[in-house]
């Protein structure tokens, strides 16, 4: 009896130190498998972390992409566009607006003159219209010429001849006009003209105008021409 229950206790003890060992080495395996798990989480959260950061960068690069494009030059500021010389202040719009401004020349503010051209064709003369105003004024189309008390009709205008700009007088500074008297065919109509009639457009008052040379000039009204004021004097040859 006396060894039976001295057994009995043995295995209790021993069963009792079983127990705690494997408890022990339980507390250990988990310990173990905690601190092997740590590491694994932190390595699972870096690229969860790059991932984020890289989407913060990705958003930052946007908004300076952005930015840049917002406040490109091209797209928000072109300078050929907005400041352009040539569509905001070209000289011919300037000098259209100038024209418009300055009134018409009449017969009181010029003194139209006549002249045989210097040099061939021989058979042009130049009209010569000199501001005799005080103030600038702008003159009109093309002279309206009747050489011949018998010929009412004005004297054609060649329109290649007109300028491109209007033509625009200060005070004392002239215009000029060409003038066809004919062919210059000996078998040609001509009849002999001392003077003639010149009127400016825009204004009915009646110039009379002394043909040059001491005996006048040779016209024929059916072959005549005229060219428009300007404010250089040309060939009648390129013309007409």
């Amino acid at each position: 009896m006396i060894t039976t229950t001295h057994r009995t206790t043995l295995l209790a003890a021993v069963g009792t130190a079983l127990a705690l060992s494997l408890t022990a080495c339980q507390g250990d395996s988990d310990a173990t498998s905690s601190s092997s798990a740590a590491p694994a989480a932190t390595v699972a959260s870096t690229p969860a972390a790059a991932a984020s950061t890289g989407g913060k960068g990705s958003g930052a690069s946007d908004a300076a992409g952005s930015a840049g494009s917002a406040d490109s030059t091209g797209s928000s500021g072109s300078q050929g566009s907005a400041d352009s010389t040539g569509s905001a202040g070209s000289t011919g719009s300037a000098g259209e607006q100038v024209a418009a401004s300055t009134p018409v020349c009449t017969a009181g503010d010029v003194r139209v003159t006549a002249a045989r051209q210097d040099g061939p064709p021989y058979t042009h003369i130049v009209l010569t219209a000199k501001n005799t105003g005080g103030h600038s004024c702008r003159l009109k189309g093309f002279p309206h010429i009747q050489l011949l008390e018998s010929h009412k009709q004005d004297v054609p205008a060649v329109a290649k001849s007109k300028p491109a700009s209007p033509v625009v007088l200060a005070a004392g500074a002239p215009a000029y006009a060409l003038v066809k008297l004919s062919d210059g065919g000996v078998d040609e109509d001509n009849e002999p003209v001392s003077a003639f009639s010149v009127m400016l457009e825009g204004d009915s008052t009646v110039i009379a105008v002394t043909a040059p040379g001491s005996e006048g000039i040779a016209a024929d009204p059916a072959k005549a021409l005229t060219g428009y004021w300007t404010p250089e004097l040309r060939n009648g040859a390129d013309d007409f």
